[in-house]
């Protein structure tokens, strides 16, 4: 697997370099475009199918390739982008059901892909997928009973994912007509595919060349331009439009010239068919639309993202963190468990002990998230935040074992909001709690040092398990040094924020000086702003 880092190294810096008194400097001010954001989701759907990732990106340049040999025009190549990036968007809304019957979604995906998955072919890999991993004899019996429902099962499979792909597509602001394409995902140019069994033209051209660049990258990557070339040719007319397998058969040297030596994310970027930017509701609406997708990995947690992120903004909001930090947190919360899709349902959907190879495979997908997350320019302080959520502060968590002041208060503050919320969730091994045994079990874990105190309490009170204290101030301020703050803002000197307050101008000095230090303003104006976002600012002080 090829995999650039993550650009800016920041995933290892120290946090005291990267972000102080509640400061976003990586990229805040840098919008994220369209198909940054899509090509990032497409490196989680890589990993769902068992491919590296990367392996859409390089399919979406194949793809456009083949599309500007057959002559298609720009709004049909633009398409053809999208679909090849998103053809299995809804595959992972039915990795539950895909586990239960296969053991292992993510293996099957992979195989699937090594055979022209029609009659015997199809029916031979699902027959050694049943039942995996279980003893002989309860293997047999599965089998037996998978063979009379086979059918069935596959049909309510395809149809739910092409339903799921749909509705996806058109929340993270996709055309309308990408949900028509993606809808042809498993239909075959000989008829024999699902959910209509649709044939030859009446699949659209751009699913029918998506198909083709989806399979022969993955040849292509394995075993050659040979190999590509004879699968291709292999499946002509089968799986494949005829036209289009000769037109790859007879040009694949010129169509896969340097695709598996360029870096395909900038390549991939640099042909998107928009240049469509990102911002406020627009992507937070996408980035909650990704985390639902992420959810749907398993029916144990529906929901889950759009719950941590709402908590973790109002636990932010409780801690005292300015209004840009609190954005990043909601974004966090949304997309941080987006690293899920690379761990099969095999081990999320275990009701037994985790082996240690399951451990090891549950605990990189935090670390997934942050890398898939952080290609994208304007999204790497989310990134950071996300891949951290399930550190501890005793350096006991996953997926580095960071502790201590290696962890910033946004990332303590979505660890603690994810432990509560996820308290609240069932899980195949246990029931959900109650919101009293939940608290319970959080303090414990701040009892015992491995979640921040300050950061549970902030989010008891958020969810409305404690009665709200005294406000916690931001950047260790006083009581005093607030109320000295709300009167600089109105425009009051030092002899006049002594004479108000009853104080010494020389302690009214010392005050305004402590002030400054400690929020890192150099004026009257940073202190203002500062007031501003940390919601201090009182019009009916002095």
């Amino acid at each position: 697997m090829t995999e650039p880092p993550l650009g800016s190294g920041r995933e290892d810096r120290s946090p005291k370099a990267a972000w102080s008194a509640g400061s976003v400097p990586w990229d805040h001010a840098a919008a994220p475009r369209r198909s940054e954001i899509l090509a990032a989701l497409s490196l989680a759907i890589d990993l769902g199918l068992g491919q590296p990732m990367e392996h859409m990106l390089r399919a979406s340049l194949l793809g456009l390739r083949i599309g500007d040999r057959a002559g298609v025009g720009a709004a049909a190549r633009g398409r053809i982008y999208y679909a090849n990036l998103l053809a299995w968007i809804g595959c992972h809304a039915d990795s539950f059901e895909l586990a239960a019957l296969f053991s292992d979604d993510i293996g099957f995906r992979a195989d699937y892909y090594m055979i022209d998955a029609h009659g015997l072919p199809m029916l031979s890999l699902m027959l050694r997928r049943t039942g995996s991993g279980l003893p002989p004899l309860q293997r047999a019996g599965r089998r037996s009973r998978f063979a009379v429902t086979a059918n069935t099962a596959v049909r309510t499979l395809i149809r739910s994912h092409c339903t799921s792909a749909g509705q996806l597509a058109n929340k993270v602001g996709l055309d309308e007509s990408m949900s028509g394409i993606l809808s042809n995902t498993f239909e075959r140019w000989d008829g024999r595919g699902l959910p209509a069994g649709r044939a030859g033209v009446e699949i659209p051209l751009e699913m029918r060349i998506t198909q083709l660049a989806d399979t022969a990258e993955v040849f292509l990557r394995t075993g050659g331009v040979d190999a590509a070339v004879a699968t291709v040719r292999k499946r002509r007319g089968t799986q494949f439009d005829p036209e289009l397998a000769d037109l790859f058969c007879a040009q694949a040297r010129e169509l896969t010239a340097d695709l598996l030596n360029i870096d395909p994310w900038p390549a991939a970027l640099a042909a998107a068919p928009d240049d469509a930017v990102l911002s406020g509701q627009e992507l937070d609406s996408v980035l909650r639309a990704i985390g639902d997708f992420a959810d749907l990995k398993s029916p144990f947690t529906v929901g889950h993202s759009r719950a941590v992120a709402a908590l973790a903004a109002d636990t932010a909001r409780e801690y005292g963190l300015q209004a840009g930090e609190i954005e990043v947190l909601r974004r966090a919360g949304w997309v941080h468990d987006l690293g899920r899709m690379g761990v099969s349902n095999g081990v999320w959907d275990k009701k037994s002990p985790l082996s240690y190879v399951d451990r090891e495979r549950l605990q990189m997908y935090p670390y997934l998230s942050e890398r898939i997350l952080g290609r994208v320019p304007g999204m790497r302080r989310v990134a950071y935040v996300a891949g951290a959520h399930r550190e501890r502060v005793d350096g006991s968590g996953y997926p580095r074992g960071r502790g201590g002041t290696d962890l910033d208060s946004s990332q303590r503050i979505l660890a603690a909001a994810d432990a509560y919320q996820t308290y609240l969730e069932p899980r195949p091994h246990r029931p959900a709690l109650t919101p009293l045994e939940a608290g319970t079990r959080l303090r414990a874990e701040a009892a015992a040092g491995r979640l921040e105190g300050q950061a549970a309490d902030a989010v008891l009170v958020a969810a409305g398990q404690t009665a709200r204290r005294r406000r916690l101030l931001p950047c260790g301020l006083t009581d005093r040094e607030a109320e000295v703050l709300r009167l600089l803002c109105h425009g009051l000197n030092n002899r006049e924020i002594a004479d108000t307050l009853y104080i010494a101008p020389k302690t009214a000095r010392n005050h305004v000086e402590h002030i400054y230090l400690k929020i890192g303003a150099g004026n009257r104006v940073g202190a203002a702003l500062f007031a501003l976002d940390h919601g201090l600012w009182d019009r009916a002080a002095g």
